[in-house]
């Protein structure tokens, strides 16, 4: 089985994760940007670039990552990738063995496990608490590389406090590991200041930081950063110019003047405007609905939440459930590699649009009911029909 299938075109219900509203996204306006781009294209332009990507769209990058997310580079340092899964890649190919030890959130991110393991290296599941991942020295002992998602952890959402942070950037520096920061939704945040990367904390060059644009603009772009520390930048640069050569320079081309002209940063204020109004349909819709069947999660950021089952209620169960009901829900046992502590499921809200929220909390809570021991009659759902349409097919960053 594929880890993550190929996409299928099919009607967004609730409740979707790992994709932003592309119905939303300005097709015409990237349309303009792209013509006026290729009207001007250069033989150079045509020809290619170098193996770290376009000059231009690593100034882009650069520029936004130290004014937006609180990053501390230059546009050298700029890979530019297919997305995090690649720097995933990427980064474990150069800086791992077979049985290395690499640190990972438990739950966590599937698309980490399965790179680190094929390469042979010793993956170490680690807990999280309200703070993120634990930072213990047993825990850690040993460990070349560390993988976290302190932005908004995947899947949990629970973001890592600064310090966590701080004492697993201290930890990185006595032990001599390096820390890879996937940033894949970290645009988002929908209250309080956003608290700085790992990446712009570090002052000893042990943080890879990654992000993709597939998350924030559309996932077919493919198109991501990796921010190398400076003594990594020659050997990052090799192996690019050995493997994939360099992404698609007309692609890094139109997204450089998009960013240029100001419009990603318009698209994603509007953006987070418009899934912070979703999340607050949820939440409200939620507490009227599902008190005592699921008790979601206070998140701060990001494109999905999550929401805490009670005990002797299933994930699975309850998503078989669900599905029955055409809702999508995505249990957090299929990101452990040990015993869940507690049952939850995960819940997109970004893609989905309010009638669709509300009608999916409505049946949402009929199934969980049912669960529960409670009434089958599947009761109100809010006013709004059921949609229709297949499972999600899964995203890869």
């Amino acid at each position: 089985m594929r880890p993550f299938p190929e996409p299928r075109i099919v009607p967004v219900r609730a409740f979707r994760t790992d994709l932003p509203a592309l119905d939303l996204f300005p097709t015409t306006l990237r349309a303009q940007v792209a013509s006026r781009c290729l009207r001007r294209a250069s033989a150079n332009l045509l020809l290619g670039c170098g193996a770290m990507g376009y000059r231009p769209l690593q100034e882009a990058v650069a520029g936004y990552l130290t004014a937006s997310r609180g990053a501390r580079c230059v546009p050298g340092q700029i890979a530019i990738v297919s997305g995090v899964q690649e720097a995933l890649d990427l980064a474990a190919r150069l800086l791992l063995n077979p049985g290395d030890r690499v640190a990972i959130e438990d739950p966590g991110y599937l698309g980490a496990d399965l790179v680190f393991a094929a390469l042979g290296a010793a993956v170490v599941p680690v807990g999280l608490d309200d703070e993120g991942m634990t930072v213990g020295e047993s825990a850690l002992a040993g460990t070349r590389l560390v993988y976290v998602t302190p932005a908004h952890q995947f899947p949990t959402g629970v973001g890592m406090s600064l310090p966590r942070r701080l004492a697993l950037l201290e930890w990185a520096r006595r032990s001599g590991a390096l820390i890879f920061e996937d940033d894949y939704d970290g645009e988002y945040r929908y209250s309080g200041r956003p608290l700085p990367t790992l990446q712009g904390l570090d002052r000893h060059g042990q943080v890879l930081f990654a992000g993709s644009f597939s998350k924030v603009l559309f996932p077919s772009l493919r198109l991501g950063y990796l921010v190398v520390p400076e003594d990594l930048v020659d050997a990052v640069a090799a192996a690019q110019s050995v493997t994939n050569r360099h992404a698609p320079l007309l692609e890094q081309a139109v997204l450089a003047d998009f960013i240029a002209g100001g419009h990603f940063a318009r698209h994603v204020r509007r953006m987070r405007q418009v899934y912070a109004e979703r999340l607050s349909v949820l939440l409200e819709c939620a507490a009227e609905r599902l008190a005592g069947l699921l008790e979601i999660s206070g998140v701060e950021a990001g494109l999905q939440t999550v929401g805490w089952l009670p005990a002797g209620i299933d994930g699975e169960a309850a998503a078989r459930a669900a599905a029955r009901r055409h809702v999508e829900v995505t249990p957090l046992s299929r990101y452990r590699r040990g015993a869940a502590a507690r049952e939850g499921l995960q819940l997109g809200f970004a893609a989905v649009d309010p009638p669709e929220i509300r009608r999916g909390v409505g049946d949402l809570a009929a199934a969980l009911a049912e669960e529960a021991g409670g009434s089958k009659e599947e009761g109100p759902t809010c006013g709004y029909p059921r949609s229709t349409g297949e499972p999600p097919a899964g995203s890869c960053r």
